[in-house]
């Protein structure tokens, strides 16, 4: 079969009334997103706080804080993995059906976190249990990215893809917001309810999830792809062989919203009670303020990028980074309720928002329809595996030569973002004049050629 996208005037018509509404679709996959966003980000969370005791039994708070992050960790190894079968599957049967399962699966695992024995009850099996759920999902959750913003990305108007496309982002803060705010709702309960009660909240958030994503239609773009016979074999596989160096430098992209999101809200919890500095609940304040403040911003830079591009909106996040590593720490520092609420808001508003934003726009018009699922969930995941150890990696320097040292890690992520953002080329629509028919296919074979400078 074909290994090209498909022309994008062909069939166009005849796939207009299974076009749903995108604002609809957008929603659905924002809420389905938030859903599975909270079931991963209590793990973190809870991880910071309260499994070094519960399924490490150590009284070292350092090593307590390494083996919990550790853990975290080996979630986002395999989320390559979900990813890839995110791909080839999406790619195959579509973008919706992937999304269906990935749900179920993440919500049915968090809940099994939730009823986990703890150490105390059966000494070394219950770090093995939680390290085999955190294993399935970190596949989950790989596979869930890719297919929600292509639902949203797929079906809106072309020149409107930064919007429509930043409108499931906001399931990441949203999810981050109920994650945060049932931890601290749930801290007074008595004994392990603390933790469990947030794992178990998944089924029912779960249950949600499902009722509204099963409501939207299959993407347009994928109905084409099969109409017209494009549907590859192995469409992850070959995204592998041919889009490798775009796969590459969208990891290298992430570094800097992947990475210092997981500083700014994993390790600085650990931080301040390591360094005897505040409460861990002043950080969780901060991340809940700059979780609230996103809802809003990403739609904004989002619309920004569909006016002035892509690239240009990535930039402004990507170099806040470089610049905000040492003042962060500084700001935490003081100790100050306000300083800390703030450095962490600010981190999340103006380091992470403007990058996560525009990435599922600008990722998907980075590869041709038939292989986009595989292109972006690959590209995406792949960043994973070096976000996941960054708390511990950040525990670890710290250690070493305090927090002078993460500060400047924080900042070399940003470095790197950078670097590579200004290797790759706008794809805004409105921006570089293309894609004018709002039916079009996002990215034709020929403008894929020159993607990269």
């Amino acid at each position: 079969m074909s290994t090209t996208s498909p022309a994008p005037a062909q069939g166009a018509e005849q796939l207009e009334t299974k076009k749903d509404n995108p604002v609809k679709v957008s929603l659905a996959s924002m809420i389905g997103t938030a859903v599975e966003s909270y079931d991963f980000f209590i793990y973190a969370t809870a991880s910071a706080t309260y499994f070094g005791t519960v399924f490490f039994a150590t009284d070292d708070p350092i090593v307590g804080a390494l083996a919990s992050f550790a853990t975290l960790a080996i979630g986002f190894l395999f989320r390559p993995l979900g990813g890839y079968l995110a791909g080839h599957f999406g790619d195959r049967i579509g973008r919706k059906r992937i999304l269906i399962w990935s749900l179920v699966v993440m919500g049915i695992v968090t809940t099994a976190i939730g009823i986990l024995p703890t150490f105390a009850m059966v000494g070394i099996l219950a770090p093995i249990l939680l390290i085999m759920l955190r294993i399935v999902q970190g596949v989950a959750y790989g596979a869930e990215w890719g297919g929600a913003v292509l639902m949203a990305v797929e079906h809106a108007p072309a020149r409107r893809r930064g919007f429509f496309g930043a409108l499931p982002q906001i399931g990441i803060p949203a999810g981050l917001l109920l994650a945060n705010g049932v931890i601290l709702l749930t801290a007074g309960l008595p004994g392990d309810w603390a933790w469990r009660v947030p794992f178990l909240l998944a089924s029912v958030m779960v249950i949600i999830g499902l009722f509204i994503r099963l409501r939207v239609a299959e993407s347009p773009e994928f109905e084409t792809v099969q109409q017209q016979d494009g549907v590859l074999k192995q469409p992850a596989l070959e995204t592998l062989k041919k889009d490798w160096p775009i796969i590459l430098r969208i990891i290298g992209l992430r570094l800097a919203e992947t990475g210092g999101y997981y500083v700014t809200t994993a390790f600085t919890v650990t931080y301040v009670g390591l360094a005897v500095i505040s409460e861990s609940s002043n950080v969780l304040i901060g991340t809940l303020v700059g979780s609230a403040i996103g809802l809003v911003s990403h739609l904004a830079f989002g619309a920004l990028s569909d006016r002035i591009g892509r690239k240009k909106v990535f930039l402004i996040g990507s170099i806040f980074t470089i610049a905000f590593g040492i003042p962060m720490f500084l700001m935490i520092n003081t100790g100050s309720l306000v300083m800390i609420v703030v450095a962490i808001a600010l981190s999340l508003v103006l380091s992470h928002d403007p990058i996560f934003a525009v990435e599922s726009s600008w990722f998907s018009e980075l590869f041709p329809a038939n292989r986009r699922t595989s292109g972006i969930s690959l590209g995406y995941n792949g960043a994973a595996i070096v976000a996941g150890c960054l708390p511990f990696i950040a525990t670890a320097v710290y250690g070493w030569v305090g927090w002078i040292g993460v500060g400047l890690l924080f900042s070399a992520l940003g470095v790197i973002s950078t670097l590579v953002g200004l290797t790759v080329r706008e794809t805004a629509p409105r921006v570089i004049g293309t894609a004018t028919d709002e039916r079009a296919a996002i990215v034709t074979p020929a403008e894929q050629q020159e993607v990269l400078t």
